[in-house]
């Protein structure tokens, strides 16, 4: 894959903004905007099990997305699209990046709101278990997204 993106080169590289951070900048909402620039490249994945699931149908095209940062010699990440072809190339890398927060979001359930210190044996009491954790979450992702980021809590 690396070698596609090299060859389609550096000057393929167009620039996109995914999303506002949180540190102070110049976006529109007074943070940071998050950037980079990114190849995309049709591609037709081989190997012998997509071979065997697209018997007598002939290979899927795919999108292969690359992040190449203007102050890097190579590309640095990639990712294999099955998006519509319809999908632009911003709404492909907000998907793509969209990966960490979900990330981000999961490990915060686990280890700060308790998810993963569920002892039940029940499916109903796992089910309110989860409901909790997640009803918790979303009050602390508004709390979050209410304040600035130099902002503390009152006591």
């Amino acid at each position: 894959m690396k070698s596609l993106v090299i060859a389609a080169g550096k000057r393929a590289a167009r620039p996109v903004q995914w999303r506002e951070g949180s540190r102070p900048g110049n976006g529109r909402s007074g943070h940071k905007r998050m950037y980079s620039r990114f190849v995309v490249l049709r591609v037709r994945p081989a190997g012998r099990e997509t071979r065997k699931a697209t018997a007598g149908t002939g290979l899927p095209v795919r999108r292969l997305l690359a992040e190449w940062p203007a102050d890097q010699d190579e590309p640095v990440q990639f990712w294999l699209s099955n998006l519509p072809e319809a999908t632009s190339l911003p709404a492909l890398v907000r998907t793509a990046k969209l990966r960490w927060r979900i990330e981000n979001d999961y490990r915060e359930m686990k280890q700060t709101l308790g998810l993963a210190h569920f002892e039940g044996r029940t499916w109903p009491a796992r089910h309110h278990h989860v409901t909790l954790v997640s009803v918790a979450h979303a009050f602390c992702t508004l709390q979050r997204l209410s304040r600035s980021p130099k902002e503390t809590a009152s006591a």
